[in-house]
């Protein structure tokens, strides 16, 4: 899971989410002149406010993060996880809404008792907490400031001397050891080099390599504002991938505005959309 693919408004979610948690240790009734000594139960001692408002919320952020978070997204009952994640979201909102008219539940109607008693300080924030978390799990996508990333991107390397090796591993300007230069060998205990299996599209051994750009571009880093999808290099309007925020990516050629990009896991596609994007 890249935490740097996260969004602002996944950042919103999860602050929701905290917020959601710790209205679930305060007070689920508020009743006219009881004692402040008086043993008010909190919302875990309410089945239906545990798991209509309060998993419910919790699982929904979980959901929506997370898929976030994965390389390719997941389905679950035929939905992509985020979009179950923020339908989860919106029931926790509905019901705490519920929750917020109706308190007492089943003991309306009878003894008159239930007049005296309203909804705590717990189930006011958790209603305040699903209804934010909701919200910015369904306008995430539609909202270009909450599309933003919620941590930079990593700042590029500095350039290494001829023939050094740099820390780390692909996914940012410099990593050496895991990326062969582009147009160069593969180099023996690399992926793609002798005795290891090449990279996904990699041209093996007595094919053909793959043509070499043409005119003056040179491979470069870069990384991308927001989430973007990348396509086959074939045409099809089916994304192969989606470009996260504050990942490294191999520009390895330039088509007109167009780019044809590497991921970490050797694949390439263009990317078709290439305004903002921060090079390395």
């Amino acid at each position: 899971m890249n935490i740097r693919s996260l969004t602002r408004g996944d950042g919103v979610v999860i602050g929701a989410a905290v917020l959601l948690f710790i209205a679930s240790f305060l007070d689920l009734y508020s009743i006219d002149g009881a004692p402040d000594s008086a043993d008010i139960p909190n919302l875990w001692d309410s089945g239906p406010v545990v798991l209509g408002v309060v998993l419910a919320g919790i699982i929904g952020a979980a959901l929506v993060v997370v898929a976030r978070g994965l390389p390719q997204p997941r389905k679950v009952a035929g939905l992509d996880l985020g979009q179950f994640g923020v339908a989860f979201t919106v029931f926790a909102a509905w019901c705490a809404l519920g929750n917020i008219f109706d308190p007492v539940g089943g003991f309306d109607g009878s003894g008159g008792f239930s007049a005296d008693i309203g909804a705590g300080t717990g189930l006011i924030l958790a209603l305040v907490a699903t209804l934010v978390m909701a919200a910015a799990a369904v306008a995430t996508p539609l909202v270009p400031a909450l599309k933003g990333a919620l941590l930079p991107a990593a700042r590029p390397a500095a350039p290494q001397p001829y023939g050094a090796q740099p820390p780390g591993g692909y996914g940012y300007p410099g990593a050496g050891g895991q990326q062969a230069p582009f147009g160069g060998q593969p180099q023996p205990g690399q992926p793609g080099g002798p005795g290891q299996q090449p990279y996904p599209g990699q041209p093996q051994q007595g094919q053909p390599a793959a043509p070499a750009p043409a005119g003056d571009f040179s491979p470069f880093w870069f990384a991308v504002p927001v989430p973007r999808p990348l396509f086959p290099e074939d045409g099809s309007s089916t994304p192969i991938a989606e470009l996260a925020p504050g990942t490294w990516y191999l520009a390895v050629e330039q088509r007109g505005q167009a780019l044809i990009a590497q991921t970490q896991d050797g694949r390439r596609g263009v990317l078709q959309d290439t305004s903002g994007i921060q090079r390395g």
